[in-house]
C-alpha cells in the first residue's frame, strides 16, 4: 500500500498493524494444522481424541480465511472484477479503481455492522467448551472493518491518482 503521503506517525501504525495482522495469522495457521495433526494421530493410533478440537478448528478456519482476505486487502490484491478498468486510460482508471473502492468500501462496513449485530444476536450461545460465541464470532466485524480502512487508504490513493496529485504506475 503506498504511505508516501501519509504521516510518519500513520505510516508507523499501518506497520505496525501488519506486523500483528501476520503474527496472529501465523499463529493461527500453525495451531490450526498442528492441532489437526495431533488430532488425526490420537485418531489413528490410540482411537481417542482431544475433546472440542473439531469445533475449534472449525473456527480457526474461519478466522485464518478471514485474516486472508485482510492481508489480501493490503495491496488492493482482493477479488476483484476489473473488466474495463484495463482498456482505460492511467487517470480514468484511477478513477473508475476509485469507484470501486468506494463501493467495496460500503459493502464492508454493512457487513461489518451486520456482524455486530448477529454477534448481539448470539447472546448466550457457547462456540465450544467454555469460549462464548460471542469471543469466536469477533473476527468477523474486526476483519470487515480492517478491509474497509485498508480500501479508504486505497481510495485516497486512487483519488491523488486521478486528479494528477499522484503518479501514475
Amino acid at each position: 500500500m503506498p504511505t508516501r503521503h501519509l504521516p510518519p506517525a500513520l505510516v508507523r501504525l499501518i506497520r505496525i498493524i501488519t506486523w500483528l495482522e501476520n503474527g496472529l495469522l501465523i499463529t493461527l495457521l500453525a495451531l490450526m494444522v498442528s492441532l489437526a495433526g495431533v488430532q488425526i494421530l490420537l485418531r489413528n493410533l490410540f482411537g481417542m481424541s482431544i475433546l472440542d478440537v473439531d469445533q475449534l478448528l472449525r473456527l480457526l478456519v474461519l478466522w485464518v480465511a478471514l485474516l486472508g482476505a485482510v492481508a489480501a486487502s493490503r495491496e488492493g490484491k482482493h477479488i476483484r472484477v476489473d473488466v474495463l478498468s484495463r482498456w482505460l486510460p492511467g487517470r480514468l482508471r484511477a478513477g473508475a479503481q476509485a469507484l470501486t473502492d468506494i463501493f467495496t468500501i460500503g459493502v464492508c462496513l454493512l457487513l461489518a455492522w451486520q456482524a455486530v449485530r448477529f454477534i448481539r444476536a448470539e447472546t448466550g450461545v457457547i462456540a465450544f467448551g467454555a469460549v462464548p460465541g460471542w469471543a469466536a464470532e469477533l473476527i468477523l466485524p474486526a476483519a470487515f472493518a480492517l478491509i474497509a480502512l485498508r480500501y479508504s487508504l486505497l481510495l485516497a490513493h486512487h483519488l491523488r491518482q486521478s486528479l494528477g496529485r499522484e503518479e501514475l504506475p
